[in-house]
């Protein structure tokens, strides 16, 4: 965002201040707007869980600076008309940024800047191997169009006589944002699963997570409610509101499921679902895993039950 900020004002728009967001959007995109002197404006979720086309094109005006989309959406869902948002943000003189939290499911398939982003940070800590949440550490590679090339921070590596440097001399820089070198070891083990792969493996892994995401889907439609019935990518995302009727929460069942030895997926985001329960298998688990019964812990109320009956 500083990023395109800079470019605006290279433009002589430095008098644009609006960033358009979707409602199911992560946390973090309105804040960092906030962050950089930007206000937000809320785009809502049409029926068929896309950002309401209709609705960016009557707030993309002269004073928007862009849009910051994940495509897949935190829905787990691509955005079936992202090259005309993209085309809509574009014609208003704003730019398309790409929250990269949800590649797993396009890597080798889509080719984010075809379909209209201008900048894109990859979220190495949900795709390409590395672990997430405590696991991590995260990093994210950003990636642009040559128009917000010369404002990348400094240093950036470049090609030189036949050798490898680091060029500092780089006047439109939005300067250095953070320590140097930054998570070098996250950034090496993600290289090394790229060129381990190649293209095709790159392509059949993001296969494999759409596949097992919507294995699930199928699996549970009968049991909760999935929140768009269509189509899922890496992602499902559901709704306990049925077992909510019936007394128990979506909190109350991720609890369970530890008693189950079984990690609960992430839930109550996105924050547009009512109870929401987000699973997102990745491309590793097998039909075998995603089919498990429930075996409970040891330790867990189940078992110690048994044990005193």
């Amino acid at each position: 965002m500083l990023m395109i900020r800079a470019c605006l004002l290279s433009r002589g728009q430095g008098r644009r201040k609006k960033v358009l967001i979707p409602d199911s959007a992560h946390g973090t995109n309105p804040a960092t707007a906030a962050m950089c002197g930007f206000y937000t404006v809320a785009i809502p979720t049409d029926r068929r869980g896309n950002v309401d086309l209709a609705k960016l094109k009557t707030e993309a005006d002269s004073e928007t600076v862009g849009l910051m989309l994940t495509n897949p959406n935190t829905l787990g869902l691509f955005e079936e008309h992202v090259m005309e948002l993209a085309e809509a943000v574009h014609r208003a003189g704003g730019l398309m940024y790409g929250d990269g939290a949800n590649l797993n499911a396009i890597p080798g398939v889509v080719k984010p800047a075809e379909v209209g982003f201008d900048v894109l940070h990859i979220n190495v800590h949900k795709t390409f191997s590395q672990p997430h949440g405590g696991g991590g550490p995260g990093a994210g590679p950003v990636a642009v169009t040559r128009e917000l090339e010369p404002f990348l921070p400094t240093p950036v590596v470049a090609f030189r006589d036949g050798r490898y440097l680091l060029d500092y001399d780089r006047p439109r820089s939005i300067g250095k944002v953070k320590a140097f070198c930054g998570h070098f070891g996250v950034f090496a083990r993600v290289l090394t699963y790229i060129l381990m792969h190649g293209g095709p493996g790159l392509r059949e892994i993001s296969r494999t997570a759409v596949l097992n995401a919507n294995y699930l889907r199928a699996l549970l439609q009968d049991v909760y409610t999935v929140a768009y019935d269509r189509t899922c990518m890496h992602e499902v995302v559901l709704s306990g509101k049925q077992q909510k009727a019936l007394g128990v929460r979506t909190l109350d069942i991720a609890k369970r499921l530890i008693d189950f030895n079984f990690h609960p997926p992430t839930i109550y985001f996105p924050l547009i679902v009512d109870e929401a329960i987000m699973i997102e298998p990745t491309e590793t688990e097998s039909k075998e895993t995603s089919r498990r019964l429930p075996t409970p812990c040891a330790g867990s109320p189940v078992r110690r039950r048994r044990a005193r009956s």
